[in-house]
């Protein structure tokens, strides 16, 4: 069974290096240096990733991830692709679900950060990994907006997330993550339905 995680991983570490430390990406503010950085962190100091969820902690966090940010930015990379084997976020038993999404979210936030992108073509199975992941998340994106919606990625059984949708969403599933984790501007996804709604749902602030 191949582990989309680590596959995702080596990808954007590699095009990490290609891009240098200074390209843009679709994080408002970072550049790639910001970016690698803060899955460094992440995954070996919990005690500052914490800020990430824990307001108070912020300042601390922001703090640990620009003292790494400061290395050397090869030796950067060669963190980001190689993890702590036990590492909380990185054990084997923990990896495929908590890193999956996320490293596939960060590459695209690479490969998207310019201009003259185009989507990739996923397998099947890649793009049914990443649904099993994004029902939770939709759902738990759409029920906070207090909207609900029939969300239908290619070639796979649709969500409803209540009676009477008031948007359809629709686009392969790769797309479909791209958008429910906050880069609606950059997914190739259709939303339709009540302009309202659906107006709220292209810009809100989605994701975890």
């Amino acid at each position: 069974m191949t582990n989309y995680a680590r596959q995702e991983r080596a990808l954007l570490a590699d095009l990490l290096l290609l891009q240098g430390p200074d390209a843009p990406t679709l994080c408002e503010g970072w550049t790639t240096r910001d970016l690698a950085a803060h899955l460094v962190v992440r995954e070996r100091r919990p005690d500052a990733s914490a800020g990430m969820l824990i307001p108070p902690l912020a300042g601390h966090g922001e703090k640990v991830r620009l003292a790494r940010a400061s290395l050397p930015y090869p030796e950067l990379i060669e963190q980001v692709r190689n993890p702590p084997s036990w590492g909380l976020m990185t054990n084997p038993v923990v990896d495929p679900l908590a890193n999956t999404a996320e490293f596939f979210i960060h590459h695209e936030d690479v490969r998207r950060g310019n201009p003259g992108w185009e989507p990739r073509a996923l397998s099947p199975e890649f793009e049914a990994t990443l649904w099993r992941t994004l029902k939770l998340i939709s759902r738990a994106s759409l029920r906070k907006l207090g909207i609900t919606a029939e969300i239908t990625p290619t070639g796979l059984e649709p969500l409803r997330t209540g009676e009477n949708p008031q948007v359809h969403i629709s686009g392969d599933a790769g797309e479909l993550t791209i958008f429910f984790f906050g880069r609606q501007r950059a997914a190739r996804v259709t939303v339709e339905g009540d302009p309202a709604a659906a107006e709220r749902v292209r810009t809100a602030r989605l994701g975890v």
